[in-house]
């Protein structure tokens, strides 16, 4: 899949030309800022919101055979008196911030707020559903779409994703479901998964692919429909540590969390006080268990993990 490919930390080295109608020559369209940016993508996004409709009354009642499809549409003629989304119950924002380096910038800046706004259509199952982390990895239908509507990126059948290698509004927004519950086999060698999470995520392009890592959505907020059907811890280094609790700083990116600053992040290094002994060791009880990631030897009366402490191992 093409979102699957994104990555955050990229050095951006194409620089969009356009033609000059008075010498025949080329203008470069300078990179822009994630300060003004995003501005512009929050501004267009609350007009989106304001102006269009989910098919909400389906979700409430779920008539029999409901698909759980979210469906939106303008606001206008017969669906006048619609709640518009920016008026939705069901609507949560997020500020989270972004840094230059995140898109390999070259003109420095720390911090940006960006909003990320999202529709939680459906919760998911309340008994077996378990609730993602932005960093876990999701069994997922999803559709993304620019705010003109335009279909740039969908899977109809159900895909895993690592989220920690999406677009970071992605994996927020589908942190605020839970995934679904029983599997219900459908008599044709096919199954389905009961009660999902079911979610639209709004985000403006510096939680997704900023100034061009995808063409055509260069500085364009867009729009992902998700569902959620099911969620696996992820441990990406295999450490024992799952990649959430390597997330330090608790900004659900862990790429910028680096222990012991030799260049890897946490989630990607094995050795994460760079002690030489590996982190697996180090997270086991006496008895040589993996114990509990808040109970991991070392913690004991606040004390930092002995696989975060060079001095311990």
């Amino acid at each position: 899949m093409r979102m699957n490919k994104f990555l955050t930390l990229v050095v951006i080295t194409i620089i969009a030309w356009s033609c000059n109608n008075d010498d025949d020559g080329v203008e470069a369209i300078p990179l822009r800022l994630l300060s003004e940016v995003a501005i512009e993508d929050d501004a267009e996004i609350i007009e989106y919101l304001k102006t269009h409709f989910y098919n909400y009354e389906e979700f409430e009642s779920k008539p029999e055979g409901f698909d759980y499809q979210v469906k939106i549409d303008t606001i206008a003629g017969d669906n006048a008196n619609k709640i518009s989304l920016f008026d939705s119950p069901e609507l949560k924002s997020e500020v989270i911030e972004v840094d230059s380096d995140d898109f390999g910038l070259t003109e420095k800046e720390t911090n940006i707020k960006h909003t990320l706004y999202y529709i939680v259509a459906n919760k998911g199952d309340d008994n077996q559903g378990v609730q993602p982390t932005a960093m876990d990895s999701t069994f997922v239908t999803y559709e993304g779409r620019r705010l003109s509507n335009t279909i740039f990126d969908s899977a109809d059948a159900p895909v895993w994703f690592d989220m920690v290698s999406t677009v970071r509004g992605f994996g927020k927004g589908v942190a605020g479901l839970k995934a679904g519950g029983e599997v219900e086999e459908n008599g044709d060698g096919t199954f389905t998964i009961l009660d999902p999470g079911v979610g639209v995520i709004f985000m403006p392009s510096g939680l997704a692919y900023f100034s061009g890592t995808q063409p055509g959505l260069s500085y364009s907020p867009i729009i992902f429909k998700v569902n959620l059907f099911r969620v696996e811890e992820s441990d990406h280094d295999r450490d024992g540590v799952p990649t959430w609790k390597e997330d330090r700083d608790g900004d659900s990116n862990p790429r910028n969390d680096d222990t012991d600053e030799d260049g890897g992040p946490d989630y990607l290094d094995t050795d994460d006080d760079g002690d030489f002994t590996p982190t697996n060791e180090e997270i086991r009880n006496d008895s040589g268990e993996i114990t509990n990631p808040d109970s991991y030897p070392g913690t004991e009366n606040g004390g930092t993990a002995d696989y975060l402490n060079p001095d311990v191992n």
